[in-house]
């Protein structure tokens, strides 16, 4: 994942998780927002703390996906990370707005 770009789709993301291959799924929503709808298995993770926990990024030996909800706070996060040294990372693009619409209809829209 070094080399990928620097977002997937939702339905990229849904075909990596349905094949077993291990992902470390970063909200990085505020705590109000992960209660309304979350993705099952995502650790959460507010933008705003996101640098308490380079170290612990910067050693994830997994790809690490960002999402919040609409792309643009996870697409910040991960060009910070980037920009710090921790390459395997990618955001969500579009969201957990745009999981709900392609991926699965069952988690609410807010």
């Amino acid at each position: 994942m070094n080399d990928a770009p620097i977002e997937v789709s939702p339905v990229e993301l849904k075909s990596i998780l349905d094949a077993g291959q291990q992902v470390r799924l970063i909200d990085c929503r505020e705590s109000y927002e992960h209660a309304i709808c979350r993705i099952e298995g995502a650790e959460l993770i507010p933008m705003r703390l996101i640098p308490q926990y380079l170290p612990d990024l910067a050693l994830e030996a997994r790809p690490v996906v960002v999402y919040c909800h609409h792309g643009v706070r996870s697409l910040s996060v991960v060009d910070w990370l980037r920009r710090q040294g921790v390459v395997n990372c990618q955001s969500m693009a579009g969201g957990i707005d745009l999981w709900t619409t392609l991926v699965d209809p069952a988690v609410p829209r807010y």
